[in-house]
């Protein structure tokens, strides 16, 4: 699904995703209030409520009533896995069909990154 496309709950949550992947918000912290994301990102506060309740169903946050939202055990380690999987699923075959058609050599790629 391209990105302009994506209803904004899951932008957001794509956000929120990379700030615990990349440790931004690691195990045991607390995410940002609804309405302090809500108000940071610019959003509705139902939607933002929308995308927490998503990393709720997921178990990827616990919910402390009265208190916040705070990232689950092993959440991290969870969506990198759920992130790989679906770029190897849905984004790697269409890479590696215009790498192919493009004649471009695997050493070519990693020779790029050095």
């Amino acid at each position: 699904m391209p990105e302009s496309s994506k209803p904004v709950y899951l932008k957001l949550r794509d956000l929120i995703a990379s700030a615990i992947i990349d440790g931004t918000y690691d195990e045991g912290a607390m995410l940002p209030s609804v309405r302090a994301f809500a108000a940071q990102q610019g959003a509705n506060p139902l939607t933002v409520a929308k995308a927490y309740q998503q990393f709720q169903l997921d178990g990827l946050v616990e919910v402390q009533r009265g208190v916040g939202m705070f990232v689950a055990r092993g959440a991290a380690a969870k969506l990198l896995q759920s992130e790989r999987d679906a770029f190897l699923l849905r984004e790697w075959p269409t890479l590696r069909r215009r790498i192919e058609r493009l004649g471009i050599s695997p050493a070519a790629l990693l020779a790029e990154q050095a």
